[in-house]
């Protein structure tokens, strides 16, 4: 049964992983892995976090199924935290998943069951598995432009005009905030164009916000979803605990629907959750039930947005200084939109050649598009990891 088959093709990111602990250099850089890391290097457990997970080890008791949809409690305020306090909630529906993967899937399963004819458009780049995701569960994909590479800016009178010639009832994947890989986000008066579009065109908006609170703050980041839920009468969105909680490995992340009713809202929910049952069933607990302890404690919430916004500053900082560090390296103003990007990731505009030389002659591993995790930067180390990368352009 085995003896036909090829070797899968190899993670890249994973490779990378690989590759850097082999490498026996004291002063190499990790610039790969998409998790937040402190000065240290370390993705320390967050203090409100560690505190609800207390909590939970003193009054849980029962280790028995959550259920399809989860821990409700915690769909409820995950609810109120991507849509705000003020959305109408009559007809939103949330359901619990194993991270923003597993949510990402279980819209994806919807979207295929509802609209089985329908192209999901994704930017061009965007994060690797948002392709084999969505074909994973069987969809058709198309590519609207996004970013250039040479200014380091949003294409977004080529992206409009691409979706423009998308079809009505197809679906269009956008990043709520901190674009991954590029950290190239839309500003309010483009995501106002983008969401009159969606409502013209009859588009199916489709939100994969994994990073809020790591660009302009938890609001802010929220701002342009919650335009469009305003505005549309359908929208799929995938949420993500991993960055904003810093609950990587428990796997913590909420599909939502918005519908034109209620009564429309629970009929997709239990399509969703059919889906999920013949995915992995039902999700798991411990994580989500520490983000939900963290949401409802006023004074866990107010030291949980706190130190978020510590994360957040400190990015900001690593991304103005780093900026500034190539600009006196290079003596020109290339790579000044570091400093202009948001989110935990930007793109450098290197060749896969580049790339592999910083790697080889430097010790300074990064994905072979250049995406760099801006939180791994080394602070006291940016001027020579500036040189590194001057020394390999053409």
């Amino acid at each position: 049964m085995f003896e036909d088959l090829q070797p899968a093709p190899t993670d890249k990111i994973l490779a990378l992983i690989g590759l850097y602990r082999a490498d026996p250099r004291t002063d190499k850089v990790d610039l790969g892995v998409g998790v937040y890391k402190d000065r240290d290097g370390k993705t320390a457990v967050m203090r409100a976090v560690r505190e609800a997970e207390k909590r939970l080890l003193q009054s849980q008791d029962t280790k028995t199924y959550l259920g399809l949809a989860g821990d409700l409690a915690f769909n409820e305020v995950m609810a109120k935290l991507v849509f705000g306090d003020s959305a109408d909630f009559t007809r939103i529906r949330a359901a619990q998943a194993p991270g923003g993967s597993g949510a990402l899937r279980l819209a994806a399963e919807l979207l295929k069951r509802t609209r089985p004819d329908a192209t999901v458009w994704i930017s061009n780049p965007t994060w690797p598995n948002h392709v084999p995701m969505m074909r994973g569960a069987g969809l058709t994909i198309a590519e609207y432009p996004y970013f250039d590479a040479v200014s380091g800016s949003v294409r977004f009178d080529d992206m409009l005009a691409t979706l423009k010639t998308a079809k009505p009832g197809d679906a269009v994947l956008l990043h709520g905030c901190c674009h991954n890989p590029t950290g190239a986000n839309l500003s309010i008066e483009q995501w106002t164009r983008v969401t009159d579009l969606l409502v013209e065109r009859g588009l199916l908006p489709f939100v994969d916000i994994a990073y809020q609170g790591f660009g302009e703050g938890l609001e802010a980041d929220a701002a342009g979803l919650r335009l469009v839920a305003g505005k549309v009468p359908e929208m799929l969105v995938a949420s993500s605990c991993s960055k904003n909680f810093a609950v990587y490995r428990d796997r913590v992340g909420a599909a939502m629907i918005l519908a034109k009713s209620g009564t429309e809202a629970d009929i997709a929910l239990g399509h969703m959750l059919a889906a999920a049952r013949t995915l992995y069933s039902m999700p798991p607990d411990h994580g989500a039930a520490a983000v939900r302890v963290v949401l409802q404690d006023k004074e866990l919430r107010a030291d949980w947005e706190a130190e978020l916004e510590e994360m957040r500053q400190r990015m900001l900082r690593l991304r103005v200084a780093f900026a500034e560090a190539l600009r006196r390296q290079s003596n020109s103003d290339r790579f000044d939109f570091i400093a202009e990007h948001r989110g935990m990731f930007s793109r450098l505009g290197l060749t896969e050649a580049q790339v592999d030389r910083l790697r080889t002659e430097h010790g300074v591993y990064m994905v072979g598009d250049s995406r760099i995790n801006v939180a791994g930067l080394p602070e006291d180390g940016l001027d020579k990891l500036a040189q590194a990368i001057v020394s390999v352009l053409d």
